[in-house]
């Protein structure tokens, strides 16, 4: 199992640097720009606006640019010339993300990494508990429905995936907020703790605030999770040896939970790991319509200022997640079926 692990960590390497060279090229390509971004207001002059690109260095060649994200800027000499023609020479100071330097925030002015360090732990919440919620609800529903299949609560059960599963996730927030924010007020239109001047709140304060979004971000999970688990467990009571318990004489409890939950968890195994880089994913649009602090609203508002550091370590936070959760994956089929020998 080590080897294993060992060897798809070294083979996501090369599919990390893939990922921040493509998306780097695909900042560096989109319309305006983070100089646009700084210097919007019509008091900037020209040659203002090309002292700030001269300073954040994106006039500068893609391959340099990607480069001192990458490695640093040490390697680099930053020349100025005063206007009495002196001209003064010093090296670059920054590490690079190789060497633990996500680069400087051109809006925060300050460290991208420690930027988007204050917002996991916001993120972490709203991802973990709808994880939780949607991982444990979806087995339970699917296993049910396909023990009392055609009944009541399989029908019922059917009906509602496929409803949750068509309706957009933007949709259902927007809704949700009309709804129990507007027209009832039984619960908060957004963020993440109540807005007072005092800054007092109680637990009970802060569940409220989590209901919508964590509801919004678990129906994908839980939609996903009960379906496959229904077709599963339908497919392991079909199997000889389900028979074979039920013709021994013991109870339709233990067949169910004992004997067919057990092989039918292979399958759910290979989705659960992929899916918690989705749930980091799901957040963007989650956080942005709940008004939630934490990175997917943070890297949204970062496209739309082209703050490169910020974005490219959110995009590098994303694909390390990405790799753990595949690698994950692995991990929990050969858990939960030990005929699985991975070496």
């Amino acid at each position: 199992m080590s080897r294993f692990i060992l060897r798809r960590l070294l083979q996501a390497i090369p599919t990390l640097f893939g990922i921040t060279l493509i998306s780097y090229g695909i900042m560096l390509a989109a319309p305006g720009g983070p100089v646009a971004a700084l210097t919007f207001s019509p008091r900037f002059s020209p040659q203002e606006r090309a002292a700030v690109a001269e300073r954040l260095g994106v006039n500068d060649p893609f391959h340099v640019q990607y480069l001192r994200w990458l490695i640093g800027d040490d390697w680099m000499t930053f020349c100025e010339t005063d206007r009495d023609g002196v001209e003064t020479c010093e090296r670059g100071e920054r590490k690079g993300i190789l060497r633990g330097d996500f680069g400087v925030s051109f809006t925060a002015n300050r460290s991208a990494l420690e930027v988007i360090v204050e917002k996991i732990p916001a993120t972490l919440e709203l991802a973990v508990i709808a994880f939780i919620i949607g991982l444990t609800g979806g087995l339970l529903i699917g296993t049910l429905a396909a023990v009392n299949q055609g009944g009541w609560f399989d029908q019922i059960t059917r009906v509602l995936t496929v409803l949750f599963s068509a309706i957009p996730t933007f949709w259902l927030g927007l809704v949700l907020l009309l709804i129990f924010g507007t027209w009832l007020g039984w619960l908060p239109m957004g963020n993440r703790y109540p807005l007072t001047l005092m800054g007092d709140y109680t637990l009970l304060d802060r569940l409220k605030h989590l209901v919508l979004p964590v509801f919004v971000l678990a129906t994908g999970d839980l939609t996903l999770y009960s379906r496959f688990m229904r077709a599963s467990v339908l497919d392991a009571l079909s199997q000889d040896y389900i028979r074979t318990a039920r013709a021994k004489g013991l109870a339709s409890r233990t067949v169910w939970f004992r004997h067919a939950l057990r092989n039918a968890l292979v399958p759910i195994a290979t989705i659960v790991g992929p899916a918690i880089p989705g749930l980091i994913g799901g957040s963007l649009i989650v956080e942005q319509i709940f008004s939630w602090p934490g990175v997917g609203r943070l890297a949204f508002t970062a496209v739309g200022q082209q703050d490169y550091p910020v974005v490219m370590a959110a995009v590098l936070i994303g694909g390390i997640t990405t790799i753990i959760g595949y690698l994950l994956a692995d991990v929990f089929v050969a858990l939960v079926d030990p005929r699985i020998r991975l070496s």
